[in-house]
């Protein structure tokens, strides 16, 4: 298991189990070092979600602390669920997405679902989807998508921004 995976797992393990917020390693890796919005995403074993919770760019002093809050959320904040209980533990899937910077597009053909997250902004309203996600095959999914989770309709103009991730599973 990948480092950056395992500290996504210690941290929701020790919340879950006593509440307890957990310290970065010692020792940071360089990418552990650097700051970028993280997303950290958990799934049953039989490949439904069960909590995703992320930043789009940093809050946190480092990725290591971004990690560390976003695992606490995914597990027990998503409003979308019940916080994880300690039974569930040895049931899951975590993985992480650490976002590259978003950049401002022209146009949904300089999108591709496969490559990029998308994130779609009217006002202070914005909506993102990470890539390459199961039965999302197209930008204009994605874009679909952002708008329902941000409740921007689809006649009011956006921007359109997409980033890059480095997945960790």
């Amino acid at each position: 298991m990948h480092a950056i995976v395992e500290l996504a797992k210690r941290t929701i393990e020790a919340y879950v189990k006593g509440g307890r917020i957990i310290e970065p390693p010692e020792e940071l890796s360089e990418e552990m070092e650097q700051r970028a919005g993280v997303f950290v995403s958990i799934h049953k074993k039989d490949g439904s979600l069960r909590g995703c919770i992320g930043t789009f760019s940093p809050t946190q002093k480092n990725v290591a602390e971004e990690i560390i809050m976003n695992a606490i959320s995914a597990a027990a904040k998503d409003p979308r669920f019940p916080p994880i209980t300690p039974d569930e533990l040895d049931g899951l899937d975590i993985s992480v997405d650490i976002l590259s910077a978003p950049v401002l597009i022209k146009d949904k053909k300089d999108l591709d679902a496969k490559k990029f997250g998308v994130i779609v902004k009217s006002g202070y309203r914005r909506g993102l989807l990470l890539p390459d996600l199961p039965g999302v095959d197209s930008p204009e999914q994605q874009i679909e998508i952002c708008r329902m989770k941000s409740g921007i309709s689809s006649s009011e103009p956006v921007e359109l921004f997409r980033f890059e991730v480095r997945r960790y599973h």
